[in-house]
């Protein structure tokens, strides 16, 4: 089933009895997991809606995750889509953990008692799983940066930040070069490196067919040329987080070394993870400390301001307004922020992105739904009462949300009029316009299910 070599290094490097502990489970079963939006939902609560499903919490991540006793069909659940939870696999949440520690750590240096805000890059980060548990991690007085290169990749990454719902935030396509010029910008970076995917093979089939020794010596180079092109973007004194899906030590164990011997860190702690060991896939993962001395981010403090790109008017938060200029000027950003309305004439269109904005988001930005004539100035943030001028919530079945989801005509013929936010147990999933006797859909076509109800 695996390549002789691959089965050979395994047996060299863990011991023959050990590695045939960890091959048994590279042909077994992959374990399903899920981690909660903390901004959306409780713990205990997408347990609740998992029900008998729902499994024992994953050991590092028993705050957030657990894992479910069989897959169900994800795309059927309208919470899924509202941005409840993410399907993430246990081994990568580890990440949380050093991501954590890395956090304290730079407060200790930097804050003595004060606060400030963080700059994050996730450089490698499709599909969006460790983007959204650093977003989970993080307060709305830090900014997150999550990088794709490739462009379809970066489309699907830049989805699921959506349904996290979070405004601090924002979406790249670039090349991991394009960083270098921002010269100790981040605090913290996480560069989960395309890898040769050995922790993977019973997940992913081409992982194991296009494996090889020359694979792994083309995948070890290629992450010393991205880790070498993103080290200066990183504040002296900041963390690096660096982390792989393989097991070999030529991409895990001896790139920490290089990134210590040449470009100037300590390794603060390496991990594996080995299936049949732990409940997951074979991951790896490392913190380590760039040489030098932390300054600090800039002041944490919270507010949003609306910026407008062309048509279309954008959440964003107010502290981070010039950074964003300067990550535009070296890079591709592809989304920023919450996307709250296009302008179309006098109208503002809500966005469906806003409809998956958290809570706190969707209140400081209702006014800018509120029709001109309706309000004071235009920093004035209006009263409750006008803010429910911008648009109806109506409570959906999940019958009724996944006929919006499939964009299958879905009608509230007792509903008033105009814009209505569809949710389900609470959380947004979208706006339709609405008729009277029939709605206009504003879920994107690209977003529509596809699978047979």
């Amino acid at each position: 089933m695996f390549p002789s070599e691959f089965i050979n290094e395994m047996r060299d490097s863990l011991g023959a009895e050990r590695a045939e502990c960890v091959l048994s489970a590279l042909a077994a079963e992959p374990e399903v997991s899920v981690r909660v939006n903390p901004f959306k939902l409780s713990l205990a609560a997408l347990r609740a809606h998992f029900g008998a499903l729902a499994g024992d919490p994953v050991p590092w991540a028993s705050e957030e995750a657990f894992y479910l006793r069989e897959r169900p069909s994800f795309t059927l659940d309208p919470l899924f889509h509202a941005g409840a939870y993410y399907v993430q696999e246990a081994s990568s949440m580890y990440v949380g953990v050093l991501f954590e520690r890395a956090k304290a750590a730079l407060g200790a240096d930097a804050l003595s008692g004060g606060s400030a805000g963080l700059r994050v890059l996730d450089l490698c980060a499709a599909p969006g799983g460790k983007t959204t548990q650093l977003l989970s991690h993080l307060d709305a007085g830090s900014l997150l940066v999550a990088n794709e290169i490739v462009p379809a990749r970066a489309t699907v990454l830049a989805e699921n930040v959506a349904r996290w719902g979070c405004v601090h935030v924002a979406v790249t396509s670039s090349d991991p070069a394009a960083f270098t010029p921002l010269r100790g910008f981040f605090d913290l970076a996480v560069v989960d490196a395309p890898c040769s995917g050995e922790g993977m093979f019973r997940k992913d089939e081409r992982a194991v067919a296009e494996w090889s020794p020359a694979t792994v010596r083309l995948c070890a180079a290629r992450q010393r040329r991205i880790l070498g092109d993103v080290w200066p973007a990183l504040a002296p004194g900041g963390y690096l987080i660096y982390s792989t899906c393989t097991f070999n030590r030529a991409e895990d164990e001896e790139n920490v070394e290089w990134i210590c011997r040449e470009l100037g860190g300590e390794c603060l702690e390496q991990r594996h993870f080995y299936p049949g060991e732990e409940r997951g896939e074979g991951f790896f993962a490392a913190l380590i400390r760039k040489e030098g001395s932390y300054v600090g981010g800039p002041a944490a403090t919270p507010g949003l301001t609306f910026l407008e790109k062309g048509n279309l008017v954008k959440a964003f938060p107010a502290a981070f307004v010039r950074d964003l200029a300067r990550l535009e000027k070296s890079l591709k950003v592809i989304a920023s922020g919450v996307a709250v309305a296009t302008r179309k004439g006098r109208d503002l269109i809500p966005e469906a992105d806003f409809a998956l904005a958290v809570a706190d988001v969707r209140s400081a930005s209702l006014w800018y739904l509120v029709p001109e004539a309706e309000k004071g100035s235009r920093n004035e943030i209006p009263p409750a009462s006008l803010r429910e001028l911008s648009f109806v919530c109506i409570e959906v079945t999940r019958e009724e949300a996944l006929k919006f989801l499939s964009r299958d005509a879905v009608a509230f013929p007792d509903a008033p009029r105009g814009y209505l936010l569809l949710t389900c147990e609470g959380l947004g999933l979208g706006f339709v316009k609405n008729l009277g006797n029939r709605t206009n859909s504003l879920l994107p076509p690209a977003r529509r299910i596809r699978q047979r109800i």
